[in-house]
């Protein structure tokens, strides 16, 4: 295992906290690769970083997630802001450009740090970014959406899940058929029943309605040197973020690029939701090697 040092990069409304694997800046001649997410915070990549110890990895916790605190008084996660931070963190490095390997809401800030800093980055391959926008039922999306955030709200976190987590095991589109169900049960789903009376998740609060929210800035993805690979899991089917991805990848005038396993298909076993992180990395690693010209 390649040994991991955590350093802080404090700036004037937010410590960041990030994670480092390897030399820096990287001694084989191939750029930093930077894995990020949103919600989720840097230890959701121990799995898929272990399969790179020949690449320096950073990973870092989102501004007011995990780690890094935030100390400009608000509570809202936009990719605005997290593009930003990315932005100081790649600079404060000095090794850019790098290679980005986004997930799921990391996959959003990562196409408007694209679009904002196109310099940044070489190659990023954003996986399944969830951005309702892009999808033909965009108006039931949002519905949908609403509809787990009152679920927790109403009755705490194990409610809120459930209906978070019916939503994202929804296939196809969110028809009549979606919104007619019986709310979900927490306990069939390994949810707690009870209510700690919390209501600051930052999936299941309006906290990142900023991310979903989103929409991508085509032409500056269009024109950026950056070289853009959205990515879609092989067992994701017709899940809302399979359909983003491929309705992203549509924008830019691609086709998703298909990955190992779902939508956390990088993960290990020891999040409960458990991918295929060997064969996941092996894919990313022959996507990043292709090289080539960035797209359409």
């Amino acid at each position: 295992m390649t040994p991991t040092q955590s350093h802080t990069l404090t700036a004037s409304d937010v410590d960041l906290v990030y994670d480092v694997r390897g030399p820096l800046p990287p001694t084989d001649g191939r750029p930093a690769l930077l894995m990020i997410g949103q919600p989720m915070t840097a230890e959701g990549f121990g799995a898929l970083a272990a399969h790179f110890a020949d690449r320096t990895v950073v990973t870092y916790d989102p501004r007011g997630l995990g780690r890094s605190t935030r100390k400009d008084g608000r509570s809202e996660h936009t990719p605005r802001d997290q593009a930003a931070d990315l932005h100081l963190l790649i600079e404060h490095l000095g090794c850019g450009p790098v290679d980005v390997f986004a997930s799921s809401g990391g996959a959003v800030t990562a196409l408007e740090l694209v679009a904002t800093h196109p310099g940044d980055v070489a190659t990023l391959v954003a996986h399944e970014p969830p951005i309702n926008s892009v999808l033909p039922d965009a108006a039931a999306a949002v519905r949908a959406r609403a509809g787990f955030h009152e679920a927790y709200q109403q009755k705490g976190f194990g409610a809120g899940m459930a209906a978070f987590l019916a939503m994202a095991a929804w296939q196809g589109e969110f028809t009549d058929a979606y919104f007619a169900q019986p709310a979900p049960d927490p306990a069939t789903m390994g949810m707690p029943a009870g209510d700690d009376g919390t209501r600051d998740d930052p999936l299941l609060s309006k906290k990142s309605w900023a991310v979903t929210d989103y929409r991508p800035d085509v032409a500056a993805l269009k024109a950026a040197p950056t070289r853009i690979v959205i990515a879609v899991g092989e067992e994701s089917g017709e899940t809302f973020t399979a359909r983003t991805a491929r309705g992203t990848a549509a924008l830019l005038g691609q086709e998703a690029t298909v990955f190992p396993s779902h939508h956390g298909g990088f993960l290990g076993g020891e999040f409960g939701y458990a991918g295929k992180p060997e064969e996941f990395a092996a894919r990313l690693r022959e996507v990043l090697a292709e090289g080539g010209p960035r797209g359409q």
